[in-house]
This record gives structure tokens, sequence and C-alpha cells, in this order.
């Protein structure tokens, strides 16, 4: 896999509030067609200003793909935490909104639980509502995780902003099936943990891969409860609808140069300097670690 060169880069003066105002416009819309050959509507385009040199004076636009339960979350926080973003996760969006009394939460139980995708207009007025709460607090840049998951959501963000890189995170599915049925949560600290032990022999050609389990601690360890979308049947039918639905979306930023593709080797401690050496930023890790 290719080193990419430096990725960060300055942002123009456009703000999230309006934005996330302009992804609303377009949702509303019928569906825009920003083709190969065509251009989105000048008004709305961002021209990246010169990369500077200070990393506290640069910011990220990226997004994470990859299917159902292979680790966005995980990779795209530690990456946030490191390059001082926020992590914007639409699945997180949907479990906050499905926990509160909102007048989606009945609508979306249903969607979740039979493991389909939530509609765009539903996750569109999420993701801009927290956007708008983000700019309220100061932040600036993005790591976008769950979002776009289909080509519409794709063709409108791709409309207003300029994402400077997907990073697409793939995993055999063998071993993705077993670790989306080995997720647990706490039920009282809501820490994420995962029971199952991954250890597939490889064949073939084909490299082996191990992962160990995330075990909680003792205090955790029995307060631990499955999600209720967990199942195997609705963990496949989730990744069925992921292959039919978001697999297009890669083609949409590999045709645009914008795509990474990065197989997980293995775990965190395997996979995640790696993941740094792809993205070349093993040199912030360093400074962060003699902070």
């Amino acid at each position: 896999m290719a080193v990419l060169g430096p990725l960060l880069r300055a942002r123009s003066s456009t703000t999230i509030s309006s934005m996330a105002s302009t992804i609303r416009a377009f949702s509303s819309c019928s569906t825009p067609n920003f083709g190969n050959d065509l251009k989105p509507p000048s008004l709305l385009a961002q021209k990246p200003l010169p990369l500077r040199h200070d990393p506290q004076d640069r910011t990220v636009q990226w997004v994470f793909l990859g299917c159902p339960g292979v680790g966005k979350g995980t990779y795209a926080s530690r990456l946030c935490n490191l390059l001082s973003v926020p992590h914007i996760a639409t699945g997180d969006l949907v479990r906050e909104e499905l926990s509160s009394s909102g007048p989606l939460a009945s609508q979306l139980a249903e969607i979740v639980n039979q493991g389909k995708l939530v509609s765009d207009e539903i996750i569109i007025n999420l993701l801009s509502k927290r956007l708008e709460a983000g700019e309220a607090k100061g932040e600036i840049g993005f790591i976008l995780d769950g979002f776009p998951r289909t080509i519409r959501q794709a063709e409108i963000l791709e409309g207003v902003m300029n994402i400077d890189l997907v990073i697409n995170l793939k995993l055999r599915e063998d071993a993705l099936l077993v670790k989306c049925l080995g997720r647990r949560i706490c039920s009282e600290c809501g820490g994420n943990y995962n029971i199952a032990s991954i250890d597939i022999k490889g064949e073939n050609g084909s490299p082996g891969i191990y992962m160990a389990p995330l075990l909680p601690p003792p205090h955790c360890a029995s307060k631990l409860i499955t999600r209720s979308d967990d199942t195997e049947e609705v963990v496949k039918e989730r990744l069925r609808v992921y292959k039919e639905m978001t697999q297009p979306v890669e083609e949409f930023y590999r045709s645009r140069g914008k795509l990474l593709e990065f197989d997980l080797p293995g775990g965190i401690p395997e996979s995640w300097p790696k993941l740094l050496q792809a993205l070349n930023l093993e040199h912030y890790d360093k400074k962060s670690a003699a902070a």
C-alpha cells in the first residue's frame, strides 16, 4: 500500500452552520447528479488554502467507510484524538435518538432491529443538527463515521464541502461476523468490549488473522449486555444491505482519487501502527506519546 503524502490542509471560511443548512436544502430536493464529467455548483465548492506547517493550524475533513462492525468507530476515534478534531458517528447519533423520547425513536427502533439502513432524510437531519451543535462549541474539522452510506448522500456531501480523504476499512467476512457477534456493552458505564477471540489460519495464499478479545475490567464483567441488533440474522442482513447500498460509494470516491483501501491485518496492536504508516502520521503519534 502506497504511503500517502501530507493530507492535512486548512479549510476555507465557509461555516459549518451554513454547510448544514445547505445539506438540508440538498436533501429536500431531487437527487443531485454530479457525474464524473460534471462539477457541483460553484456556489458550494470550497477551495483548499495552502498547506500550513503548524499542525495546530490544520484540520481535516475525512470520511471512514467499512462494513458494520469492522471497527470504524475505534480507529476514527483514535485518529480524532490524535489530530484534535471531532469524531461524528452517525451510528451514535441514531442511538442517541433511540434512547430519547423524540418523535423518531419508535421509527428508528423498527428500522435498526430489522438490520435496515436508516433513510437519507433521517440521517441528514441528525447530522445537520450535530454539525450546528459542534460549531456552537467552536469545533473545526471532523472525521465522519457512517456517512455517506449511499450514492445520494455522497453526492450531497461532495456538493457542499471538500472531503480530503476517504478511508475504507476492510476485514474478511468470516472474521467480521464473529467480531460482530462478540460485541458487548457495559450496561452501567456504556463501555464497548468484545469477547470474541478470532484466530483464522491462512490458506491458499491468503494471510491468516488474529484478533484478541477486548475484555472488560472486573467491575464491568458482570454488567455486559448484547446489542439487540447483534444477532447472526441481523448482522448478515446488515452486511448484505451494506454491499448493495454502500459499495458503490467506494467506487464514487475511488474514481475521484480520494479512497484509501486499508485491510485490517489483525486487532488494534497490529492494525493501528500500519494505519498511521499508510496515512503518513507516525510522527504525530510519536509526538502525542512524548507529550
